[in-house]
């Protein structure tokens, strides 16, 4: 499984901490950018990680912003993404668990270090149940078409 890693200005503190986390427990790790603090516009980010998402259906992203809503509002407006912003293990374990969300958005200003690890740690473990759930996701996974 791929896992792109993509994040804003705001994100990028957290996303080089990451990186070499994300590498122990992952060997395909693909680092999108940005690659500095500068301001940069975070739908380009989003946008990029989106789509090379769409391409593998086993494929992952983790998106980083300062709340982690931009990059989750921008990253849903792609068929077949299935982006959550999670602030707690729990919110990370439904969102794969129920609704097989594709995408991690993490909010760097309200999340310390210690609990992002513990958040995409769960993510990464936790399955889909499928059943009455893939039913959900199907209907919602064609909208807008």
């Amino acid at each position: 499984m791929s896992l792109y890693l993509a994040c804003d200005h705001a994100g990028y503190e957290r996303k080089e901490e990451l990186l070499d986390f994300l590498k122990e427990l992952q060997s395909n790790v693909i680092d999108l950018g940005t690659n500095s603090g500068e301001s940069v516009h975070y739908p380009v980010f989003a946008s990029k990680l989106a789509q090379e998402v769409q391409k593998d259906e086993n494929a992952k992203g983790i998106l980083i912003c300062g709340s982690g809503i931009g990059v989750s509002i921008v990253a849903n407006r792609y068929k077949k993404i299935r982006a959550a912003r999670c602030l707690t293990e729990e919110d990370a374990e439904m969102s794969r668990r129920h609704n097989n969300a594709n995408v991690l958005c993490l909010a760097s200003r309200m999340t310390d270090f210690e609990t992002t690890k513990k958040i995409v740690s769960k993510w990464l473990s936790t399955d889909f149940e499928g059943g009455r759930h893939q039913d959900r996701v199907d209907l919602f996974d064609d909208l807008g078409q």
